[in-house]
Order: structure tokens, then sequence, then C-alpha cells
């Protein structure tokens, strides 16, 4: 994309049209993402065996702290790059791509080394047992220790190469990829293919993630000259206003992240004292919730750049404006999928295992998991304004705010009220008060921003 497109996009374009054009794609890859975590679980539960479906649910908080490192260097460097473009300082963007991607890589081989000389304690942490011990290990071989490095790299280079408006490119490279797991997933899960039951979810995992680099790898190469993101190694060192603005998004981001994997250990510990059908059905409920959730965070990923740019550049009616039409289309979209959800409960659980108790489990969770999808898109918009505006503080003060005072407390004081079925309450009981905090913060910062233009804008670096 040229200069001038940039600037068509971002400055002048409608603003409906312009918040489709970056949101679609990233909406169409979250849902491909979604279908292909889905997969894993559809594919393991026909083996109609809750020990290997447990695998999959139990190591997924691991999975997720792959997102601590993907918004880390990836949400940071991005949010720094679209400001970057809109204060036209293209030597920042190109410096903090380059930073972004060499530090991924960097934690990501950590990630797998560390994860793999201490997967004995992990897994007790995980909340794996006797019975479920040997499959986690053997899904976790795949997609932790060989699939870090890929796993992440393929998410922070879509956000590199979002960040500058490329949201279609951005997201053919994650769906490549996903695609490419949905196909693998029978052959090599079930018994008519390799039959590897939840390892072979896990290989499936780690091609895919192989493949949707590999992508990503091409399309710099030939857009090479036509493109700010830059993976010189030259161009990574380290400069303080370089690394004051990734880590100042980038961290908060991160620390939401692992707060994430915490309260789900607390949520798979709690779960695991009733058995392998509960875990199963936790899984299942989680992962069908996850679809509209995801789309809400592909509208808010996609509005991102947007956000950064016109906050750059100091155009504070254009981004209130954006993030006002994305809120309304959100908001809509979301109140629709939990009234399908809650009265459609037992239909989708017995469309990933037809074990009785697994959907009666199940129908049960999901019914309580989606009441809090609208309040949820508020939060992730939110958020993702503050991060797109370099406002770090209250993305960390949001995280803090949902795991740590609001979510986990839930967790044991619901589950000591309703045992077990009170587990799949407490998101919503987070969700609610988070909620009411977005529409407070966001109406403060617009007035503040009609009123005196950027304020908090952060220096984008020195050319």
């Amino acid at each position: 994309m040229e200069n001038t497109q940039k600037a068509e996009l971002f400055e002048r374009m409608p603003i409906p049209k312009a918040v489709l054009t970056l949101s679609i794609p990233t909406v169409l890859s979250s849902l491909v993402m979604v279908l292909y975590n889905l997969a894993d679980t559809y594919f393991v539960g026909m083996l109609q065996d809750p020990i290997q479906n447990s695998a999959v649910t139990l190591a997924a908080p691991v999975l997720l702290a792959f997102n601590a490192v993907n918004n880390l260097f990836g949400v940071g460097s991005s949010s720094m790059m679209s400001r970057a473009l809109g204060a036209k300082d293209y030597d920042t963007v190109r410096r903090s791509s380059a930073f972004g991607f060499y530090c991924a890589l960097i934690c990501g081989v950590l990630f797998s080394i560390f994860t793999t000389l201490f997967r004995a304690p992990l897994l007790v942490l995980l909340g794996a047992d006797a019975d479920t011990t040997r499959a986690t290990l053997e899904y976790m071989r795949w997609t932790v220790t060989c699939g870090a490095a890929p796993a992440i790299l393929n998410v922070v280079m879509a956000y590199l190469v979002r960040s500058e408006g490329a949201t279609l490119h951005a997201s053919i490279g994650t769906m490549s990829g996903c695609a490419l797991n949905i196909v693998l997933d029978p052959i090599f899960i079930l018994p008519w293919g390799l039959n590897m039951g939840a390892a072979g979810a896990g290989l499936a995992t780690f091609l895919s993630n192989c493949v949707a680099c590999f992508y990503f790898f091409v399309l710099l190469f030939v857009r090479r000259g036509k493109t700010f993101v830059c993976l010189q190694p030259a161009m990574a060192r380290p400069r303080r206003e370089l690394v004051h603005g990734v880590f100042g998004v980038g961290i908060p981001a991160s620390i939401q992240n692992l707060l994430n994997v915490t309260g789900m250990t607390v949520l798979n510990n709690f779960t695991a004292v009733f058995g392998p059908d509960a875990i199963a059905a936790m899984g299942i409920s989680y992962k069908i919730n996850m679809i509209p959730m995801y789309i809400a965070l592909g509208m808010s990923q996609g509005l991102m750049p947007m956000v950064s740019y016109n906050y750059g550049s100091g155009n504070c009616e254009r981004l209130k404006k954006s993030v006002i039409f994305t809120e309304k289309i959100t908001l809509a979209f979301s109140v629709a999928v939990s009234a399908g959800y809650f009265f459609g409960s037992s239909a989708l659980i017995g469309m990933f295992m037809k074990t009785e108790a697994v959907v009666a489990y199940g129908s049960r969770f999901l019914r309580r998991m989606c009441i809090a999808q609208p309040f949820l898109c508020l939060d992730f918009l939110a958020v993702g304004v503050f991060q797109a505006c370099g406002l770090g503080q209250y993305a960390l003060l949001f995280a803090i705010l949902r795991k740590i005072i609001l979510e986990i407390p839930a967790l044991y004081l619901l589950n000591y009220l309703d045992p077990l079925y009170g587990l799949a309450s407490a998101q919503t009981v987070a969700e609610v008060v988070l909620a009411i905090a977005a529409v407070a913060i966001l109406i403060y910062l617009f007035r503040r921003m009609s009123r005196e233009g950027t304020p908090l804008k952060p220096q984008a670096g020195k050319k």
C-alpha cells in the first residue's frame, strides 16, 4: 500500500467504509482462528474420550500464555508503528517493526526451552492428574516444545503488517495457517488417519503455524520497498524512545494475558475436582463462547490502526466517530449471538460430544457464559482504544480489575455458593463492572480530547 493510499484510508475515506475495510478482514481472520481452535476440540471430541479432550483443555493456559508475548511485541510495536505513521516518522515505523520481530523470536525460543525443562511441575500446576498427564504432555510436545516460536511469530507479524493498514494481507496469513490446521486435524487425530489423538491435534497446529510464518516472510520479501515493516537485524537495535513506546503499550497488554492465563488455570483446577467429563464440558463451552468473543476482538484489533493513526495526527473527531460506529455494530451482534447461545446451548454442546454428562454440564456452563458477551465487547473496544493511543496505564488498570479484583475472587466465591456451575458465571460478574468502567473512561477521554486535542499524546520518537 503506497503512502497516498494509507492517507486516503486513515484520513479521508468515509468512516463506516474505513472501519469495515480495516475490520472485516480481521474479523474473518478471527472467525477462522475460532474454527481452528474449535477444530481441535471437535475432532478430538469425535474420539468420545474425555481424557483426550481434557488434554486440550488443560494445555489451553500454556497456549494462551503465548499471547503475553504476542501482545508485548505485537500490540506494542504495531501501536508504536501506527502512531509514528500518523506523525510521518517513518524511521521509527521501521525500527519498531524490527525490534518487535526479533524480540518475539527470542522470547518464543526461550518459552520452548523453559516449558520443556519444567514440564513436570507445569503439568501439576495445570491440573493434570494420573489419567490426563500423558495425553496433555503429548499435545504440548508439538504445540509448545516445537511450536512456541512459529505460533508467536505468525501472530506478531500479522500485527506488524496490519499496523500500516494492510489488514487483508494480515488476515490471509493468519487464515492460511488456520485453514491448513482444520484440514490436517482429522487426518492426524482420527482412527482412519494417523490415530494420534490429542497429539495429532498438536502436530497439526505446529505445521499450520509454520505455514503462516512462511506466508508472511514471502509477503514481506515480495513487498520490499512498498512496506514499512522491516526485518533487518541492524534496525532492531533498542533505543530509549523506541523501547519506552513499545513497552508502554506492550507490557500492560502482556500482563493482561498473563492474568488471563492465571484465571484459566484457577478455573481448570476448580473444574478438575469434578472429573474429566466436567473438564471436557468446560473446555467445549469456553471454545464455543470464543466465537462472538473473537469477533468482538477482531473488530477492536481492526480498528486499532485507525485510532493510532488519527491519535498520532491529532484528528480527535475522526477517532471518536470511528470508535462509536464500531461500538454500535459490535454490541448489536453480541446481543443477538448471546440470545442464540442461551436458547440453543444443548444442541451446540452436542455437536462436539454426545456423552450425556458432558452435554448436561456444558449446556448449563454455556448459558451462564454467554450472558457476558455484550459487556465483553465494550471492554475489548475500550482496551483496544487505550492500546492504540499508547495509554497503557488504562489497559493495565482493566487487566488488574478483570482478573485480580473481580474474576478470580468471583471464581472462589461462586464455586463456594454454587459448586462447579458458579464457575461459569465469574466472567459475567467481572465484565458487567468493566463495561460500566469502559464507557465512563471513554467518555472522559473523548471529552478531554475535544477540549485539548490529544493531551496524553506520547512522543513517537525522533527522526
